[in-house]
Formats: structure tokens, sequence, C-alpha cells
């Protein structure tokens, strides 16, 4: 049940099916429907025009003819401004896209984020509903969903996040970098980061390979509970990451399930490392894992530790995944808008 939050044209999806956010009459509106119906020719409103309409929050399906997928399932989406529970139709735009999609067998469906466009739905709050629907939907199923924002420029964080990780960067990314860079010595261009460029700041293996030798700064974790689980207790340098973990998803109450679901982690990959001793997970597969799990961040630091990996503070990526920790916010998809937001790589990886 991976679902992806990606920056793409909707049309040039290659899945089995794509979203088309419409109206009650299933006509194009809004740009991305205006899109759909371009890239599909002028054979998708025509059969539109013989399905006789579409109830607001359900769903309706057509051939996607010359576009890349198979199907253009249409829903209506809510009116922001509208009376009555938008929410409550907007959640049911998702579930009823997602039933139709089960309907017709689709492995793999594209959404946009409905009524964010010319129906005024603030664009944070459609990605929440979105991934809480959608989570809920697929609790049984494998399909793969990608939530797509075109531009990513239009699309806003919560403002207690975005100034959150804003302050968080100040203070613990851009001074100490340029700090360390100072400090090193390393050629560079004058003024190459004194605007705090992050799209120029260089990968975790140049940084360790230029401060090496450098002394640690302690992990602090700043959550003022007491870890329910010691990580000393299960880290051990002869177990699987795979033994590790399922240690720890019993320690924390949780089936085997309901962890990779919430660590948004495939059942591939789940199976993957279940049944392969000598399987390592890349580094964003055990962060998820950390967030599934709730792990503070020097848990979090133990467990990348065990291995081979650790977040740094040379590393954009590293340093919002160290706030969302610091400040227990475990909800992935929270985590990932706000790693999109960056232009960083989101948490899913198939490995």
């Amino acid at each position: 049940m991976p679902i992806h939050i990606i920056r793409q044209d909707i049309t040039k999806m290659r899945v089995d099916a794509i979203v088309n956010p419409s109206n009650p009459f299933l006509e194009p509106t809004g740009g991305t429907g205006l899109a759909i119906h371009k890239a599909a020719g002028p054979e998708l409103l025509d059969r539109c025009r013989k399905l006789g309409g579409c109830a607001m929050g359900s769903a309706k399906i057509t051939p996607a003819f010359n576009l890349p997928c198979k199907y253009v399932i249409h829903t209506a989406g809510p009116d922001w401004y509208r009376k009555g529970d938008t929410e409550a139709l907007l959640a049911s735009c998702y579930r009823s896209c997602i039933e139709t999609a089960k309907q017709k067998g689709c492995e793999s469906l594209a959404f946009p984020l409905i009524s964010s466009g010319a129906y005024g739905y603030p664009k944070e709050r459609v990605l929440k509903i979105a991934t809480d629907t959608i989570s809920d939907c697929l609790t049984d199923s494998d399909m793969t969903v990608y939530l797509l924002v075109y531009d990513k420029k239009s699309y806003e964080l919560s403002e207690k996040l975005f100034f959150g990780i804003e302050s968080y960067i100040d203070d613990n990314y851009t001074e100490r970098y340029l700090s360390r860079l100072a400090d090193t010595a390393l050629p560079r261009k004058r003024g190459a980061y004194e605007q705090a460029d992050y799209s120029r700041v260089p990968s975790d293996e140049f940084m360790s390979a230029h401060l090496a030798g450098m002394p640690c700064e302690p992990v602090v974790c700043a959550s003022k509970c007491a870890p329910t689980v010691s990580l000393d207790d299960f880290i051990k340098l002869d177990e699987s990451f795979a033994d590790k973990l399922v240690k720890l998803i019993d320690a924390k109450g949780l089936s085997d399930v309901e962890c990779y679901k919430k660590a948004n982690v495939s059942k591939q990959t789940w199976h993957k490392l279940m049944t392969d001793k000598h399987y390592r997970p890349n580094k964003k597969t055990a962060i998820s894992f950390a967030v599934a799990l709730e792990l503070s961040l020097e848990e979090t630091q133990k467990l990348l530790a065990s291995v081979g990996f650790i977040l740094s503070d040379s590393n954009l990526f590293d340093v919002i995944i160290k706030y969302c920790l610091e400040n227990e916010i475990y909800d992935v998809f929270e985590i990932d808008s706000a790693l999109f937001k960056y232009d960083q790589e989101t948490l899913f990886s198939k490995a």
C-alpha cells in the first residue's frame, strides 16, 4: 500500500488509472481537468456526456483513449466555500475512486489534489484528507497510489510546520554548516554558500571525506518523555535488521502489518526483510520504520547506526528528519510533505 507524493504531470503517468477532478456534469473545468481532456482527445468528453453526470463525492470511469493509462476515473469534488460537510465529501471522492479502481482490477492509481484548484480547498488540508482516506481504504490492498502536485511552488505546508523547519534549519543547519566549512578550509567559490542555497549542499559522502577527524556532536533527544523502549536491549551486532525490527515491533505493541503500513513500506520490501537475513535496508527505509515505531532522535540514530547510517548536520534531508523526530512528528506523509516542499526525496523507497 505505498503512497508516493510526487511532482509530475498527471497526463504523463503510466499507471492503470488516473483521477480527473471534475464536477457533477463531468465537464472539464480547471487546469487539471482541461489538461486531461486535451491529452485524451475529444472522445473522452463524448463518453463523459453519456454517463448521466456524477453525484458529488462519487466516481465514474471511462477508457483513457489517448492517455498512457488504461482508465480515467472522474470524481466531482466539493467547493471549499459551500455550506455543508465538505471534508466528508472530499474524503468520499478519494474513497469512491479507490473502490472504482479496485473493481477494475487496477494495481496503480494517480490522484491530483482534488478540489485544490478552482474550488479553493487548501492544499495542505487536501493532502491530509487524501492520505488518511487512502490509508484506510488500502488496509488490505497492495495498490500503489500516487499523489501528484504539479507545481511545487503552489504547494504550502501548514504555517506551524513550515516556520518550525525554517527556524530549525537556521539554528542547526546554516550556521553550523558554514562554520564547519570555514574550519575545514575547503576550496570553494567566494560566496557560494552565503545565501544558504540548499540545492547546492554536498552529499554526505563528500562531507564525510572532508570532515574526517572532527569530533562528533552528542545526539540529544528533545522529547521530555522517557523512552519506553531501550534500544540497547535490541541492538546486537550479530543480529539482522529484521531481528531487531521484530523485537521493536513487539515491544511497541504493533502488528507487523500495522508497522509496515504505518511506515509506508511496500509489502514486497517487508517480505524481503523477513526472508533474507542478510538483507540490509537503505537509509530511507530504516528511517521510515523508526518513524512508524515513534522512536526518539537518539533511538533513531542508534537504529540507523546498527546498519551503517546516521543522520548528519551536513545534509538538508537529514536535518528535516531530525526536526520531525525532535518534535515528535510521526506521520510519514506529513514528513514527506515537508521533504517535498524543500525539494528532497520523500521517504518511500522500494529497497
